[in-house]
């Protein structure tokens, strides 16, 4: 390893957030975001918008000032709220974007911390390991096999080597913002950040990128078009009645507008922006970051749950139970035995100076303990790090004044036995210590030490090349995190079953397994017996098998595609590099925030910032809850459209005066725009949501069960609404009072629509009682409205109408709710009876 001589001690923390205040945050030219003005352009644009501009200027033709001054406030009044809902979702996804920022290890006042890559300033000196990507500009200072793939700037797909050389300009003394560091280790300063780096000058089409949509926005926008057809179709066909009945060009074209604004499902689209949005930011407040919206839809349809043990199961958080060597055991303190004290020595020195990794850091801490003299005057000459042919690193040393090097290795302990060469029934016996320690739930790693007589230009070109002595096995324990068996079984009892893939002992597997309550924790494989299957015998172990232990990437990914091809949607966590295709291979790929590299965080869809495995459940609860929601706004939206379409069409067939106008529609529409999303979105997951099978995974989510229920829902309220505007005419009732009557129930079976499809296991009551803030406010508007056109004569001629009697706008009022509630009960019971 190549090194300065004097080690850096980086920034102070005033120094790097006077440079941050000065240069500004560590970021790449951002994708162009859209403003105020910008999103309500974009809203003026939209189909039902315009026609609204257009109802106005009908209305100007018309001699009507007044409707067409109202009905232009009213347009600006949706304009409104329509682009309050965009920009929330601006604002959320920009929250989302902060959060997933790159992580970057520097050294502050001498300590290593990790910060978000925005905040790295220039003079920080930056820790970079195998599976981080490079947050800056940077120059090396130190190296041990340090190897970067640039294929991001250069296109060429041979990692490249960087080593410390004389000066700043020097190429290969240099790491690039957002390459990826693919082997080795190094400490490097920043010189450059965010668009003053390579990749910055180079990155500015970035700002033109946009998001693609998902797969439900997709299959919602050939809904939007299929039904913008059929009102279009529609609304001709009115125009022509209107013309052939009343010969009026004006008021057929008015009657047109208003059944096209009625029918078209603009809320759709915006829905889905908003719940997949506000739901990502929602799963972030609970330390889920959800990188990729298509991951919330198939979270609803996991089915099987592949989770790490280390800091996902467990605390991640490892200190030394034990000491065992030459048939002592021991926990670390000072007066340990010779043996156990030359034990926790070489296990220290196969530490880097500043290790990240949690056993190692365990070790250190164990090595302190036992009173171990510090390292500083001894100087690392060479490295061998872990790799998949040996399960082990080891740490070449020269010690002041000592005329051989030191070598000091830890690791599995069969690789470490294999390196010292011991018998055969030396093995055994150090693999029955091993797995009894591993069937207390205990991690054991095996070390032994070398020396080397040579120069250091002469050491061999692997760890195998030394002779290695023996020095015993260390413990350490990680306990279960608090809340795990609950979790596994709240999964369970989901339908999600929960399989445990590590690179851990077989027993320790096996041992935390049970401890979590895995199904079937005793029947546990290995990575050997894996790769050892043919696909037919892995996909039955794979059905059976809930706990594997000793696994390599590679089997983790064969393992993930054998239940993928059963049909199983799988869910992975993953932190390291090379399990980044069993991320990608996943169904939901779930990374690790804390501990995971960049290169798996990016692989994910979803990025743990606490790499709990309750959090993973929690996810899962949160992704079907939203999609449940997104549901229930579109059966809503189906819903809604049946009754102001009926009522928009009923007058023409019974040769009555229209009853509702474009701005009618408005007002319904202020009513429905917020329920559809600020009601609905803020619905809490029902209380069966995580005892219920997962959703199929090539479920729709307008499916012929939805549609009939939207419809059914609206077509009930419809009935209300004609029942009450007929009994209007059958008693005589004047024109303006009749369709006052009409729109009073017409409101009312709105909201009645509202907590008809909010109610879960509930009763329609129950759900009335329940409502959400949301709900109660647009609730209260509503009916202040309704009381105001029942009695302001003033009020109800300015919507066209007359205050009708008291009683029949009680009556009204109250004829959609009873249709609804009697509905309700008719399922309830058959849900019962089911």
């Amino acid at each position: 390893m190549t090194a300065p001589a004097t080690p850096p001690r980086g920034l102070s923390a005033a120094q790097a957030a006077e440079r941050l205040a000065r240069h500004g945050p560590n970021v790449l030219p951002q994708p162009d975001r859209r403003g105020t003005f910008a999103l309500v352009i974009a809203v003026l644009r939209e189909p039902m918008i315009l026609l609204l501009i257009g109802a106005a200027a009908l209305y100007v033709l018309l001699g009507d000032p007044q409707e067409a001054v109202a009905l232009a406030l009213s347009v600006v009044l949706v304009v409104a709220i329509t682009a309050y809902q965009e920009l929330r979702s601006e604002r959320a996804l920009q929250a989302l974007r902060d959060l997933s920022s790159p992580r970057a290890r520097v050294l502050r006042d001498g300590e290593v911390r990790v910060v978000p890559g925005r905040e790295v300033v220039v003079g920080d000196v930056m820790l970079v390991s195998e599976g981080d990507r490079v947050p800056a500009d940077a120059r090396v200072l130190e190296e041990s096999g340090l190897t970067v793939d640039e294929s991001l700037l250069t296109g060429e797909s041979v990692p490249v080597r960087r080593t410390v050389a004389a000066g700043a300009a020097s190429g290969d003394a240099v790491l690039h913002a957002s390459t990826l560091v693919v082997a080795g280790h190094g400490v490097a300063e920043v010189i450059a950040i965010g668009a003053d780096t390579e990749v910055g000058r180079i990155g500015s089409t970035l700002r033109t990128l946009r998001p693609q949509p998902t797969p439900m926005q997709r299959e919602m926008r050939r809904v939007v078009r299929v039904f913008a057809a059929l009102s279009i179709a529609v609304s001709v066909l009115v125009v022509a009645l209107v013309m052939l009945r009343y010969r009026d060009w004006l008021q057929a074209l008015l009657a047109g507008i208003t059944l096209a604004i009625a029918n078209i499902p603009e809320e759709f689209p915006v829905v889905l922006t908003v719940f997949l949005a506000l739901g990502a930011w929602r799963m972030a407040r609970h330390r889920a970051l959800v990188r990729r919206p298509p991951a919330i839809e198939a979270l609803g349809a996991v089915t099987v749950l592949c989770t790490d043990k280390t800091g996902t199961l467990t605390e991640n958080r490892m200190r030394v139970a034990e000491l065992c060597a030459e048939g002592l055991r021991a926990p670390p303190r000072e007066g340990l035995a010779p043996a156990l004290r030359a034990l926790v020595e070489c296990a220290e020195r196969a530490c880097p100076d500043a290790p990240h990794d949690p056993m190692e850091r365990a070790i250190r801490d164990a090595a302190r303990a036992a009173g171990v003299p510090d390292r500083a005057d001894w100087v690392r000459v060479h490295e061998y790090p872990l790799s998949p042919e040996l399960l082990a690193t080891a740490h070449v040393w020269r010690a002041p004044g000592a005329a051989r090097l030191q070598v000091a290795c830890k690791g599995a302990p069969e690789a470490v036995a294999e390196l010292c060469g011991l018998p055969d029934e030396e093995r055994a016996r150090l693999s029955g210590e091993a797995e009894a320690m591993a069937r207390r739930g205990l991690r054991v790693l095996g070390a032994c030490s070398a020396e080397w007589v040579d120069d250091a230009r002469t050491l061999p070109l692997g760890a195998r090349g030394f002779r290695f002595a023996w020095r015993g096995l260390i413990a350490l324990a990680d306990p279960l995190r608090e809340g795990v068996p609950a979790a596994v079984a709240e999964a369970q009892a989901a339908g999600v079953r929960v399989v445990m893939m590590t690179g851990d002992h077989l027993e320790t597997a096996r041992a935390i397994a049970a401890q979590a309550g895995l199904a079937r924790a005793g029947e546990a494989r290995t990575g050997a017996d894996v790769a050892r299957l043919d696909d037919a015998a892995l996909a039955r172990c794979a059905a059976g098998i809930d706990v594997f232990a000793r696994m390599k990437p590679e089997q983790k990914l064969r393992l993930v595609r054998a239940l993928k091809a059963q049909g199983a949607v799988v869910a992975m966590t993953g932190d390291g590099v090379n399990d980044a295709p069993a991320l990608v291979a996943a169904d939901v790929g779930v990374a690790m925030g804390g501990r995971g590299t960049d290169v798996a965080r990016e692989a994910a869809a979803i990025v743990l910032l606490d790499d709990d495995f309750v959090t993973v459940v929690h996810a899962i609860r949160q992704g079907r809850a939203i999609y449940d929601n997104i549901v229930r706004a579109v059966r809503y939206i189906l819903a809604v459209h049946v009754p102001i379409t009926g009522l928009a069409l009923l007058p023409l067939l019974l040769g009555q005066p229209l009853v509702l106008l474009p701005l009618h529609v408005v007002i319904l529409e202020l009513i429905i725009d917020p329920a559809s999303t600020l009601v609905f979105e803020r619905e809490p997951p029902a209380a069966d949501v995580m005892r219920r099978p997962p959703r199929p995974p090539g479920a729709r989510l307008l499916d012929a069960r939805t549609l009939a229920s939207g419809l059914g829902a609206g077509a009930l309220v419809f009935l209300a609404v004609a029942a009450v505007y007929g009994a209007a005419l059958w008693n005589a009732l004047p024109a303006p009072q009749a369709g006052a009557l009409a729109f009073i129930a017409l409101v009312a079976g709105n909201l009645g629509l509202i907590v008809f499809n909010r109610q879960h296991a509930h009763s329609f009551v129950a759900a009335v009682v329940r409502a959400n803030p949301a709900f109660r406010a647009i609730a209260a508007a509503a009916l202040a409205l309704l009381a105001t056109l029942a009695s302001w004569d003033t009020a109800a001629r300015a919507f066209g109408f007359a205050p009708p009697p008291p009683a029949y706008a009680l009556g009204a009022l109250a004829a959609p709710w009873a249709l609804l509630a009697i509905a309700d009960a008719v399922r309830m019971r058959r849900r019962g009876a089911a």
